[in-house]
């Protein structure tokens, strides 16, 4: 999984924000196939998102106590959107839970955040941010399962791009 986090950090650190979301929103799908291939995407999706990445998305609110402000069948429905037709409209997606839109925001500089804010039922994220995070999740998960032979025979099995020269992979 190495290979896929390192050039989705590549992809920020080079400010190609959509190449990077591009790449961070397919992630939680293939983490997702790899524990459980036989569970629908649909499915998988959310459940990886929902341990991994959740947490960084919950915050106990002053007045209204535990809210999450990204769930996995949201960030799926964004998902389905960008990478099925570019958009960013999930009002028609199934599998949306309480968001109606996304803005992402480029990195304003002068170390200034402007990441995991809520107006209405839009939410703005930071796209460096919110890549950097989910990278930093898949590492994570990666380290979970590195003892499963099961998940660790599948993941030989993801794409590899090999160089010109017969037997070199560039990892």
């Amino acid at each position: 999984m190495k290979r896929f986090t390192e050039s989705l950090r590549s992809a920020v650190a080079n400010g190609d924000w959509y190449v990077a979301l591009s790449a961070a929103l397919t992630m939680p799908d293939v983490c997702g196939r790899l524990v459980d291939p036989a569970v629908p995407s649909g499915k998988r999706y959310p459940a990886w998102f929902k341990i991994w990445m959740e947490p960084g998305y919950t915050s106990n609110m002053p007045r209204t106590g535990l809210h999450i402000f990204l769930t996995g069948e949201d960030c799926y429905a964004l998902r389905c959107s960008y990478l099925h037709e570019g958009g960013a409209d999930i009002t028609q997606q199934r599998a949306r839970k309480a968001l109606d839109d996304f803005h992402f925001i480029f990195p304003p500089g002068n170390g200034n955040s402007i990441h995991r804010n809520k107006i209405n039922n839009t939410l703005q994220l930071q796209v460096d941010e919110f890549c950097i995070e989910m990278a930093d999740a898949v590492d994570k998960w990666a380290d979970s399962v590195s003892t499963d032979q099961a998940v660790q025979g599948r993941m030989n099995s993801l794409l590899k791009i090999h160089g010109h020269v017969p037997g070199i992979i560039y990892s």
